[in-house]
């Protein structure tokens, strides 16, 4: 005897969507996406605002950072990058390492490493800057 089908008015691609393994990838790939357009301009801002002092003394670097719209910058360059940077470098590792444990730890190891890093730069420039 044959099982019964289920009838249902819903198409294959509506019962699909929104059904992914873990219901966060789309997050994911627009938050790279967001942070490589951020990156952008102020990769733009921060490489030429450097190339116009090649010859600054310690302290026009210090007083250039205390600015308050340089401040702001390189606080929005420092999230966005580290952002990005423990965004891709997730997918790396989700793409290439095998096994649930090691590639569990290699991510919150690359989040964590990535955490510090924002943390430490960014009080620099709070000191810095207020």
């Amino acid at each position: 005897m044959s099982q019964p089908t289920l009838r249902t008015l819903r198409s294959p691609l509506g019962r699909a969507r929104g059904m992914g393994a873990a219901k966060t990838g789309t997050h994911h790939w627009w938050m790279q996406r967001v942070t490589s357009v951020a990156l952008l301009p102020l990769t733009l801002w921060l490489v030429f605002s450097l190339a116009r002092m090649p010859d600054s003394t310690w302290q026009q670097a210090v007083s250039w950072i205390g600015r308050p719209f340089n401040a702001v910058l390189l606080l929005a360059f420092l999230a966005a990058a580290f952002h990005h940077t423990a965004a891709g470098l997730q997918v790396v590792i989700e793409d290439y390492v095998r096994g649930e444990l090691p590639r569990m730890g290699a991510v919150l190891a690359v989040k964590g490493l990535c955490a510090l890093l924002w943390l430490v730069a960014t009080l620099a420039v709070l000191r810095i800057a207020v």
